[in-house]
């Protein structure tokens, strides 16, 4: 009902035509001229044309012939014959049908047509004119007269000194066909020359081009519309409609080459992005590949300096070499959910990485890095402890040796001795006794003699590495050992063979000589003892080694009573010897120490004493600086570390509540990106203090249950946890945005995901995502029987079925790839989000690509290079001509290339 209504408007002139039944001569020639011409531009295409409108189609042939051309469609057959019965037929037939197009002709018969009445036979052309060029122009919801005049005011309004509000006098100064030209095809007419005072020229112009370029014949004179006072209206529309169909075809093609642009434009792009993820990701992994071997090392070095230095690398790669690539690998994670986002809003296939370069695999990969470190710090510190325990023991063994090879320096040569046969008895008694104490203190020895084996034998568990020199010392030691008992015994024998012989025996010398031997053995476990190196670790054992310290000072007074017994021994022996004038030759028989040793080994323990009061001193005050870095280190690790806890269970906040939009989400994420990276600044210090304590060799800290590794770990999870919630966020924008998502559409979303999201995960498990989806008004079959927490292939088949799809198992397998692209098994928000709006998304499809090619090959089902050359930028002309396969249909040409798969390709439905 609307289209007729419109159609008695546009035939509203034809009223005033009957009602006056007389044309302005001016208007009658316009008119005439183009109407002619108009009808000629038509059917020409059927080989013919006219030359006198009112005498030329008075027979009705080419007034049927013009319908045909124009209408597409076939009217009923013609009578051939001359006389006015058959040509009234003829044109009643041709008014028939432009009645049944909805036209409403008014006082127009055949009869008139056939009597060549001018003024009947224009009005019926006007009216097909009308019908057939004019009414179908539709801009902006206006049609026919209203969006011609509203498409020319479109078209030139970037020219100032055109002003079209009508058909007639708007168009005089020639000016606005001018400018109708230059808009579409400024090659045609240099505009800027054209002056409004200066018609004649302006129209010639215009009219000149517009047949040479544009194949619209000449309609009008330039002459005519200057010399009239008003133009002819319908004239002026006729010639004007012609401009708008040569040029609405040059618009569809530049509309259709602009979407294949933006198609191509993407594809490109997300091509780009997958060759910088695939190189990325090899560089990290190549990386890991290389580092890894260097963490799995475990050759020892024999030199503290040497393992030292091994630990000054491991902590350049901590600080230096390792950082980089945790920003790196937190990047590759950003960068691949970016490429994701953009290919599912530009309805493209998910992107899978080449083999062994999926996030899974770098972050297997990283896992496997991060325990071999870990596994590499344990045995540097491990072997650290290892060595310094061995020099130690190895300067302990050194010591003991020394001081028992010194001791057994001339032992054997002086068991060997024949004295005892030329010695009178009381001689003989003597040698006896010195003998006896001799095995008192080779008894004495024993313990020392052990202990050196002992310290061997530690040292090569321990795989000291100059272990063949020890042994080789430990090996002589007891050998040497082993003889001087066989030489005691020896001795021993014959001396008691000649003990009958010789009874005067010096008992102050055997006291003298017993009493001595201990004591030098004390003093010289005492020497020992105070000269004897320590390594402590904590206040309490150095204050243990300084009360042992303080004990053995409380005994010293005893000790000097001892000494001064010893030497009244000594003494009263000289003055016997005095008295009784014996022959002893000024020696003990019994014993080879002699009081001005005891004095001197006395001396020289009271000067060990102060010493080892200085070192045990030095050695508590490193201890307490120790304790002060422990104390230091734990209180900042008390703060720093339940501060970065607190950090993620806040970012784990915002991320799922609903507090503003996206954007206040976002801007809320990056100020605590901002505030966590300025939180460095204590990091560094902390890895400081760190160092610190690893350089005064301290291995554990009672003041805290942090450890450096702790907050590193921690810490580097924080970044990557801020930079990958800050992503999520983009990428909800960047979909909300994409699929035209409301706020209120989002916060629904978001609250029921949250409702569901149980254990504040981020994510949704099968029965999870279900229960949420019904929530939302989705009606989702729950099999009772099935409630094993998870949602298997015909579970999820049936959710979507509930939901309006009807598929096979293909059509289900790329609907589960689009949900779970990686089959992780959950359902993120992004993921919910993009299932929740993808049916409503406005996208490109790969149909809409083929249809825009379709429209450049100009209808044909293949397209050549001139013509992707001619509407596509070079580039990607270009980069269609690479890409497309030669079409092999039968109407195929030489060169022909099949858009159709290309189109297809770019959807990933099959293979490009």
């Amino acid at each position: 009902m609307d289209h007729y209504e419109q159609t008695n408007d546009y035939m509203q002139p034809e009223e005033d035509w009957d009602r006056d039944l007389l044309l302005d001569p001016a208007w009658e020639k316009q008119q005439r001229k183009t109407f002619t011409a108009w009808c000629n531009s038509h059917l020409r295409k059927a080989g013919t044309q006219i030359e006198n409108i009112e005498e030329d189609f008075r027979d009705g042939l080419k007034l049927m012939l013009l319908l045909e051309v124009i209408s597409g469609e076939r009217l009923a057959k013609p009578e051939r014959g001359k006389m006015r019965v058959h040509k009234i037929s003829n044109v009643n037939k041709a008014l028939d049908f432009i009645a049944s197009k909805g036209v409403k002709l008014v006082s127009i018969g055949a009869e008139e047509i056939v009597d060549g009445n001018v003024k009947m036979t224009l009005g019926m052309i006007w009216t097909i004119i009308l019908r057939f060029a004019i009414q179908d122009i539709s801009v902006e919801e206006t049609s026919a007269k209203e969006g011609l005049l509203l498409w020319c005011q479109r078209k030139t309004a970037p020219y100032k000194n055109v002003n079209i509000q009508n058909f007639h006098i708007s168009w005089k100064d020639g000016l606005g066909f001018c400018a109708l030209i230059h808009r579409h095809r400024p090659e045609l007419i240099d505009y800027g020359k054209l002056r409004k005072d200066d018609p004649l020229t302006n129209l010639n112009t215009a009219f000149d081009v517009a047949e040479k370029y544009l194949d619209i014949p000449k309609m009008l004179d330039a002459e005519d519309i200057i010399g009239t006072l008003r133009p002819d209206e319908k004239a002026i529309m006729t010639y004007v409609s012609c401009y708008y169909h040569a040029f609405s075809g040059a618009q569809k093609a530049e509309t259709a080459a602009n979407r294949i642009c933006k198609v191509l434009a993407v594809n490109q792009e997300n091509e780009q992005l997958m060759e910088d993820y695939e190189k990325l990701a090899s560089d990290l992994l190549e990386w890991i590949r290389r580092t890894i071997p260097w963490l799995e090392n475990r050759a020892p070095e024999n030199t503290m300096q040497a393992m030292q230095q091994k630990l000054e690398d491991f902590r350049d790669y901590r600080r230096l070499h390792k950082p980089p690539k945790v920003q790196e690998k937190c990047q590759l994670e950003i960068n691949f959910n970016t490429l994701q986002t953009k290919l599912r809003l530009s309805n493209r296939p998910a992107f899978m990485p080449s083999e062994g370069k999926m996030v899974s695999d770098i972050n297997n990969a990283w896992a496997g890095l991060e325990q071999a470190e870990k596994g590499y710090e344990e045995w540097l510190l491990n072997e650290i402890r290892r060595l310094e325990r061995l020099d130690h023991l190895a300067e302990k063994f050194r010591q003991k040796a020394s001081i028992h090879e010194s001791w057994t320096d001339g032992k054997e040569a002086m068991l060997q001795q024949k004295d005892y046969e030329t010695a009178t008895l009381s001689e003989i008694k003597a040698l006896l006794k010195k003998h006896e104490a001799f095995e008192s203190d080779l008894a004495a020895h024993q313990d020392r003699v052990e202990q050196i084996a002992a310290i061997a034998q530690e040292l090569n568990e321990l795989d000291y590495y100059d272990s063949p020199s020890v042994n080789a010392r430990c090996q002589k030691i007891c050998d040497q050992w082993d003889n001087l008992g066989a030489l005691t015994q020896k001795r021993r024998e014959a001396l008691e063979r000649t003990e009958k012989l010789l009874e005067t025996i010096d008992q102050l010398y055997l006291e003298y000589a017993k009493r001595a031997a201990p004591f030098n053995n004390w003093m010289e476990g005492a020497m020992e003892d105070l000269q004897d190196t320590f390594i402590v670790h904590t206040i309490e054992e150095i204050q243990g080694l300084t009360t042992a310290h303080e004990q053995f000072k409380a005994t010293l007074p005893d000790a000097d009573k001892e000494r001064q017994a010893i030497l009244g021994i000594h003494n009263e022996v000289s003055k016997i010897v005095q008295t009784y004038h014996v022959n002893m030759a000024g020696t003990n028989p019994y014993t080879t120490i002699t009081p001005h040793e005891i004095n001197g080994k006395w001396e020289h323990v009271r000067q060990l004493v102060p010493r080892r009061d200085q070192a045990l001193m030095e050695e508590h005050a490193r201890q307490q600086q120790n304790e002060r870095l422990r104390k230091q280190f734990g209180a900042q690790a008390n703060v720093i570390g339940p501060w970065i806890q607190t950090k993620m269970e806040e970012i784990g906040r915002i991320s799922i509540e609903m507090h503003g939009t996206l954007e206040d989400q976002l801007n809320h994420l990056r100020q605590y990106e901002k505030s966590i990276v300025n939180y460095k600044p204590k990091i560094d210090q902390l890895e400081g203090d760190h160092q610190l304590i690893q350089e005064a060799l301290i291995f554990d800290n009672k003041h805290t249950n942090y450890t450096m590794e702790h907050i590193r770990v921690g810490w580097e999870q924080l970044l990557t946890t801020i930079a990958r919630t800050i992503n999520e966020v983009e990428n909800q924008i960047l979909t909300r945005d994409a699929k035209g998502i409301s706020q209120e559409q989002m916060n629904e979303f978001r609250a029921s995901f949250n409702h569901f999201d149980r254990d504040h995960s981020g994510t949704l498990g099968p029965e999870e995502f279900k229960a949420c989806l019904i929530s939302l008004g989705y009606d989702i079959g729950n099999d009772a029987q099935k409630k094993t927490g998870m949602m298997d292939c015909e579970d999820f088949r049936a959710c979507l079925i509930s939901m309006g799809y009807n598929m096979g198992e293909a059509e289900f397998a790329r609907i589960m790839s689009i949900v779970d692209p990686n089959r992780m098994g959950v359902v993120t928000f992004q993921a919910f989000i993009d299932f929740m709006s993808r049916e409503t998304a406005d996208t490109d499809t790969a149909d809409q690509v083929m249809a825009s090619f379709k429209i450049l090959a100009g209808d044909k089902n293949y397209i050549t290079v001139d013509e992707l050359r001619r509407e596509l930028p070079p580039d990607q002309a270009e980069y269609c001509i690479a890409r497309m396969a030669p079409y092999n249909g039968r109407d195929a040409v030489p060169g022909a290339l099949d858009y159709m798969s290309f189109s297809t390709a770019l959807y990933g439905e099959s293979d490009l």
